[in-house]
């Protein structure tokens, strides 16, 4: 990876919809050069896709809040049952695993409190593995969706 791929990579960051010509401008390269690049960083995984940002709010998904999970157990089964039961329930839009207590790290996604409350009693409580469950309510993104930074 060179500074002309982090330029690249940068530049798709911001734009994920231009095209190879207006890439190839960008970074400064002829079209070939830059197209055979962009597929080195697809192949390599340095790019793992491209998607459309959705707005929440636009959606009608106003209410964030982030799930802290403590599990009861952490054996491997009881473990890839969590998290295979977890990719089942499309408002966990991100999950993390730590290190340390707690176990999990979610972002959940609704429309209000009360369609929060019936998928944190009727999906979140009753996932397997969990002991306890914690809430915090996002009041405001200061940072989302940034870009990578250039450099490591």
């Amino acid at each position: 990876m060179d500074d002309v791929d982090r330029q690249i990579l940068a530049e798709l960051q911001q734009d994920g919809r231009l095209t190879v010509t207006e890439l190839a401008a960008r970074v400064r390269l002829s079209v070939s050069p830059c197209h055979r690049r962009l597929r080195e960083l697809e192949r390599a995984g340095a790019i793992s896709g491209y998607r459309a940002v959705v707005d929440p709010g636009a959606v009608g998904l106003t209410f964030e809040a982030l799930v802290f999970v403590s599990m009861r157990q952490e054996d491997r089964d009881t473990v890839a049952e969590f998290e295979s039961a977890l990719a089942g329930i499309p408002h966990v839009v991100e999950a993390q695993r730590l290190f340390g207590e707690p176990d999990y790290l979610l972002r959940v996604v609704a429309t209000d409190l009360a369609a929060y409350q019936r998928l944190y009693d009727d999906r979140l409580a009753t996932l397997p593995g969990v002991q306890r469950l914690t809430s915090t309510l996002v009041m405001k993104h200061v940072v989302q969706d940034r870009p990578l930074p250039a450099q490591g």
